[in-house]
């Protein structure tokens, strides 16, 4: 089965880099510029459980932290691993992102490699590396 990974910010040039990386390495992708977007997609017939998400700390409406949250109160998602993906480089932060339940804390710019070794680590698949090195 193809893992879905959720990619959460509301940058699209992180969004758009994360999609075409992501699927070179066939798998399933699906984006969304905010956490309420992705929350009200939930609720709809065609959602579905993601293996992994991504997710930007600042973003307007609701920032990673309460994403992540929300997904977490959720039984369905307990399974489901959680990636932060920011500017944001500090101890404090990267701290924080572990407390609300994130697994990796992951710093921009990134290279793509990199991306593809955390969903390569965390699903424990093996994932095609696409040789570009693109930084958002």
């Amino acid at each position: 089965m193809i893992p879905l990974i959720f990619v959460i910010d509301d940058s699209l040039v992180v969004r758009k880099t994360l999609e075409f990386s992501l699927r070179q390495a066939a798998v399933e992708v699906i984006s969304f510029n905010d956490g309420v977007e992705a929350l009200r997609w939930m609720t709809t017939p065609e959602a579905r459980i993601p293996d992994l998400v991504f997710v930007d700390i600042s973003m307007p409406k609701m920032n990673g932290y309460e994403v992540i949250r929300r997904f977490k109160s959720k039984p369905t998602f307990a399974n489901t691993i959680f990636v932060m993906l920011t500017r944001r480089d500090g101890i404090i932060d990267s701290l924080k992102s572990r407390l609300v339940g994130a697994t990796v804390h992951m710093t921009k710019p990134f290279k793509t490699q990199d991306i593809l070794k955390v969903v390569s680590e965390q699903l424990h698949i093996s994932v095609s590396s696409y040789s570009g090195s693109q930084k958002p």
